[in-house]
């Protein structure tokens, strides 16, 4: 069963000359050194929390925060509520909407199957995370997690939700905070999510991190939910992108790459990187598209594999055959970079500096959930759902 309740958020209280912006960041493993001396340059952003490390430790970003409330710069909602996050975007043809409800998720280890994940994740992140935990005792950041959906009745409820804020980002993207209060939908919500089952798109570490600081926690209450935002699977803004990989310091040379691969896969070549993005989208999932600084591109499959359902995505095909088979990532020199947007990767292969791009197409949800459902996990970085979810509109405090 899952557990899935309204908090008392702590809410941002502007001042007159201060807009939500100021307030808000993106996600904190997607910030690069620029952007987080900006949003770090105001004086009351979540940055200076969720990255206000010293020394791998977060009691001055605690007392920091303590300070915020003490101000009244954070202030507590006077009942227990979801919030509705809504991000308006531009898509081809018009735009999209997507909504996801926050409200704060009871954790459990993975075993138990109500929660899932789909993707590895890197290790060295976790220990920061829990000591963020440890030290603010307050959930800054929201997970990402999928589920089935609402029943319509109480999707229409939903609709009297009271807008909170409303902010635009550089990227076009609109977020909008709304708060959902009446006793009767709020527990709606609550009991037609206990029937669900909900898959991690974002924010495994957290999570993971949730799990252990709760285990060692184990008498308080509030530290057994983590902050999570939840949209449902059929949701006309639940877009996803693939990552693409870039390859450095592989100390092989074009031709060397292509004869090494030709061992254990058919490669095709084609045209351009528009013709090989083309081909991809009309691929049937596990095909991987290389591309070369030279302008050089390949269409690359599998010649044979065993019945591993992982088989079925090109990242894990890229893993098997090409990082771990021809370069030995993990155990050797080369360094693997991970990219979202084609036109930046082109861009970065132009420049100089790489050996190789590996690119994908967008991984299909049917796949995904395939995939996680049979307990099993797509490689680190298959996928980026669009757009992010933002911090800064709401925190869970536990202490």
């Amino acid at each position: 069963m899952v557990t899935f309740h309204p908090f008392n958020g702590y809410l941002p209280r502007l001042g007159d000359d201060e807009g939500i912006d100021e307030r808000i960041s993106p996600p904190y493993d997607v910030i690069d050194d620029d952007e987080l001396q900006t949003l770090r340059s105001n004086p009351y952003n979540v940055t200076r929390i969720t990255l206000g490390q010293r020394n791998g430790r977060y009691l001055e970003a605690r007392s920091e925060l303590d300070s915020w409330i003490a101000e009244g710069r954070l202030v507590m909602d006077e009942e227990p509520c979801f919030y509705l996050y809504q991000q308006r975007f531009p898509a081809e043809g018009g735009e999209l909407l997507r909504t996801g409800i926050i409200g704060r998720l009871r954790v459990e280890p993975y075993s138990e199957g109500n929660i899932i994940p789909h993707e590895e994740t890197f290790s060295k992140v976790k220990e920061d995370r829990l000591n963020l935990l440890r030290d603010t005792e307050t959930h800054c950041e929201s997970i990402f997690g999928i589920f089935e959906g609402l029943s319509k009745e109480l999707r229409e409820r939903m609709e009297d939700a009271q807008l909170v804020f409303l902010s635009v980002d550089r990227q076009a993207v609109e977020h909008a905070l709304l708060r959902i209060s009446d006793p009767a939908t709020v527990e709606g919500i609550s009991r037609e999510l206990e029937r669900s089952r909900i898959m991690i798109a974002d924010g495994h570490h957290r999570f993971e991190t949730a799990v252990n600081f709760a285990s060692e926690n184990p008498e308080d209450e509030k530290k057994q939910y983590v902050m999570a935002t939840l949209v449902a699977g059929d949701d006309e803004g639940l877009v996803i992108w693939p990552t693409h990989r870039l390859v450095r310091d592989s100390g092989k040379s074009e031709g060397e790459i292509v004869e090494a691969l030709s061992a254990a896969m058919v490669l095709e070549e084609v045209g351009d990187p528009f013709t090989l993005g083309q081909r991809l989208a009309r691929s049937s999932g596990t095909e991987i598209g290389l591309m070369f600084p030279s302008g050089r591109c390949l269409l690359a499959s599998a010649k044979e594999h065993d019945d591993d359902p992982l088989w079925e995505l090109d990242t894990y095909v890229a893993q098997e055959l090409v990082l771990k088979g021809l370069f030995g990532y993990g155990g050797s020199d080369v360094v693997v970079e991970y990219d979202a947007e084609a036109t930046s990767v082109s861009k970065k292969l132009a420049k100089g500096g790489y050996d190789l791009a590996i690119m994908f197409d967008p991984p299909r949800m049917e796949t995904i959930w395939s995939i996680a459902e049979r307990g099993r996990r797509m490689p680190k970085k298959s996928t980026y759902f669009f757009p992010k979810i933002w911090s800064g509109f709401v925190y869970y405090r536990m202490a």
